[in-house]
């Protein structure tokens, strides 16, 4: 069978037309049947995507044609088989929610530092490391020493910076996150709040795997991605964690022995939280996958996720 090439990609550039394009984009990532999420809004383009590397070179091409497009960046991963169930081109109101108005890493963003560059950074004494993602995500894997703002959505980062000024006063800001794309997002905030020496890892996690040898690496346990790989290891290879298909949170091998785990039903993280209508869902669902899988078929929605 033919590698599957999976791509994270996005872009801010304003695209005042965002939503007069989104059906020629899904059209044409379909006809070379790539599946996967791309988030569309004014302010860019957002998602991961995954084909056979004919088609994904034919798509990137096809959206850097658009001059507005033309230098979107993408960081890239192997899969044996689609990870995806089905394509989507969503239009929202922001490609990453922080939730507040104007922020433009167009504008005023943070320095960009190379993964051959972050070792040093992050280990010098006048550094504070700042990881960008959600609770459930940075108890996965982080950088050595970095600060968890314990948020459970991106919404929650700017009063968790509103909280913590002191913490970074004076201090280089060092700030990462899966892709790229959030701590961009961050870092232009935080500048807009009057710090001057803020950093962020161009390309995210992702890239400082692919180009950082795990001897030397700073990284430690495993990376949430916004696919049905769910983690993934240093080599970028799939990882040890699965997914609850009730709250699609990330289950550990310890989780998925608990007790409070019912396959696609609920897990240690939802078990207390589901309403009756929502575990006779979560059960309805599971039966179908079952029978989806007895069949030798692909039951869609049963472990898909959207990218943040």
């Amino acid at each position: 069978m033919p590698e599957i090439v999976i791509r994270a990609l996005y872009r801010f550039v304003v695209l005042e037309d965002f939503e007069a394009i989104q059906p020629s984009m899904l059209e044409r990532a379909k006809s070379l049947g790539i599946k996967g999420t791309l988030l569309l809004a004014r302010e860019g383009i957002n998602g991961t995507i995954a084909g056979e590397r004919p088609a994904m070179d034919a798509f990137i091409a096809y959206l850097r044609q658009d001059g507005r497009l033309e230098t979107v960046t993408y960081k890239e991963s192997i899969a044996e088989e689609q990870p995806f169930y089905r394509m989507k081109v969503r239009l929202k109101r922001e490609i990453v929610t922080m939730g507040i108005d104007g922020i433009d890493p167009n504008k005023i963003v943070g320095t960009y530092v190379q993964p051959q560059e972050w070792n040093e950074l992050i280990s010098s004494e006048d550094t504070i490391v700042v990881d960008t993602r959600n609770e459930y995500e940075v108890s996965i894997g982080t950088f050595k020493n970095a600060i968890n703002p314990h948020t459970e959505s991106f919404r929650e980062f700017p009063q968790w910076v509103e909280d913590n000024r002191d913490l970074m006063k004076g201090k280089k800001v060092a700030m990462f996150c899966t892709g790229g794309i959030r701590c961009e997002k961050a870092t232009a905030f935080v500048k807009e709040q009057g710090f001057d020496e803020v950093y962020h890892l161009e390309g995210g996690i992702l890239k400082y795997l692919e180009d950082t040898p795990e001897e030397k690496s700073l990284w430690e346990g495993e990376c949430f991605v916004f696919d049905n790989r769910v983690t993934v290891n240093h080599q970028l290879e799939p990882g040890s964690y699965d997914m609850c298909h009730a709250c699609r949170m990330p289950l550990s091998e310890e989780d998925m022995r608990s007790d409070r785990y019912i396959p696609g039903i609920s897990c240690p993280h939802c078990h207390d939280k589901l309403t009756p209508e929502q575990r006779a869902a979560a059960t309805m669902r599971q039966k179908q996958v079952e029978l989806s899988k007895a069949r030798g078929e692909s039951h869609i929605g049963s472990a898909s996720q959207i990218n943040g």
